[in-house]
């Protein structure tokens, strides 16, 4: 079964990327997050999580770049894994006009205040650099449509989970999914906040 409705920059790059088959998560999971809703997505390693992650917030913004603020922000447990992750979603959108920044601890909060203000659409970050530039009014969340929790697990960590409640004040409306292997109580707390009315898919 090949990737069905999604955007065709999308097909084609996967394509390029000899990608021609959703495993049985992605079957599941895409298009429930490509319905809008807030999802708590648990699936094993290896299931097609990050490929999801980069598919939904690929489609969501229909591969193109648009205004200054991000239309995307996906938070990630420590600078490594947001280095990483910008790799991966290069590998996909290299092909179309999206900007992507990658905000973490070693770069002057300043700087990348004006990085970001510069323009960009998505928006890669740790919780702190990210609570830190809510803050200080350093990114406008007007634009922003999806908010991608990667490996949601590193939120058992009161000073993560601290901060992601922080941030998400400063959020009006946007959709959130979580990503983790397996549904950790913690992220259960979420529900009562800004999870309300959220689905779950398990891998």
């Amino acid at each position: 079964m090949p990737f069905k409705k999604l955007n065709p920059d999308i097909k084609e790059t996967l394509e390029k990327l000899e990608i021609i088959s959703p495993t049985p998560f992605q079957s599941k999971s895409i298009p429930i997050i490509k319905s809008g809703a807030n999802v708590f997505c648990t699936a094993s390693k290896d299931s097609g999580k990050t490929t999801t992650l980069i598919l939904t917030t690929l489609q969501k913004l229909k591969c193109e770049a648009s205004g200054n603020a991000p239309r995307a922000i996906v938070l990630v447990e420590n600078k490594e894994r947001a280095i990483e992750l910008n790799g991966l979603f290069l590998r996909y959108t290299k092909y179309n006009s999206l900007r992507i920044y990658v905000g973490h601890e070693l770069i002057h909060i300043d700087m990348q205040k004006s990085e970001i203000f510069e323009g960009t659409d998505i928006l890669i970050a740790t919780p702190k650099t990210l609570n830190q530039l809510f803050l200080l009014n350093g990114v406008s969340t007007s634009q922003l449509k999806i908010f991608s929790i990667d490996d949601a697990e590193f939120l058992v960590q009161k000073s993560s989970y601290t901060a992601l409640m922080s941030i998400t004040q400063s959020i009006k409306k946007c959709q959130y999914v979580f990503y983790s292997e397996k549904m950790q109580p913690i992220l259960l707390r979420f529900k009562s906040h800004f999870m309300e009315y959220s689905k779950t898919v398990k891998g």
